[in-house]
């Protein structure tokens, strides 16, 4: 996992960013959403390094990928590293205001540990957006840790205070919580989607990962 060759395209950057990247590739199963990925135009929302860019785009140079965060600092990094791709773009942007201005381009869009960081009176309007992004019958892809009411969300609530609080590693965005899937599943009902599979992926974690992938409808 940690010679994946995603990472080449990080070796560039500053020491503590590269073992970053490295952290987040080990610590979270973002090859799930890689594995259901549909289409060939794909947007993740929230991408930071562009370490879910790197595992869509390299080997794949047919694919078209966006990659949007509203941390100016992390973009730079992305833009540094994945952004060399010749199939990758990078910009520093609201899900809601790329909306307003690519509707319905993408065949999917990526979403993973993003809603955590917005309060949940956000979460509507976020994944409305999701949803006009998307081409009738895209498919998003949306992976969070699950309020499962067990240790490991006590466990991970705990390692996002350090990571968004503490070190500044995660730039929050007036929130900090988890969902159960039950609320996430009926939010993404209400936003217009129609979800296929509910995935726990925390077999192996520490953490409480779940995997929703949803069509658009």
């Amino acid at each position: 996992m940690l010679t994946h060759p995603s990472l080449s395209v990080f070796k560039d950057l500053p020491l503590p960013e590269r073992l970053f990247v490295r952290a987040r590739l080990f610590s979270a199963p973002l090859e799930e959403l890689t594995n259901r990925v549909k289409g060939e135009r794909i947007l993740d929302v929230g991408c930071g390094h562009g370490l879910l860019c790197s595992l869509m785009a390299v080997g794949f140079p047919d694919r078209s990928i966006v990659g949007i965060d509203t941390d100016p600092k992390k973009i730079d990094w992305a833009r540094r590293s994945v952004g060399r791709l010749g199939n990758t773009r990078f910009d520093v942007m609201t899900v809601e205001r790329l909306a307003s201005l690519e509707a319905a381009t993408f065949d999917t869009v990526t979403v993973s540990d993003v809603l955590y960081l917005l309060p949940e009176a956000d979460w509507p309007d976020f994944l409305a957006a999701c949803h006009q992004l998307l081409k009738k019958g895209g498919r998003l892809l949306l992976k969070e840790a699950e309020d499962d009411g067990g240790w490991r969300t006590r466990k991970a609530l705990l390692q996002e205070q350090v990571m968004v609080r503490l070190l500044g590693r995660t730039k929050g965005s007036g929130g900090l919580g988890f969902s159960t899937r039950e609320r996430t599943q009926e939010l993404l009902t209400r936003a217009g989607f129609e979800v296929r599979e509910t995935i726990s992926l925390s077999k192996r974690s520490t953490t409480a990962h779940v995997l929703f992938v949803a069509d658009c409808v």
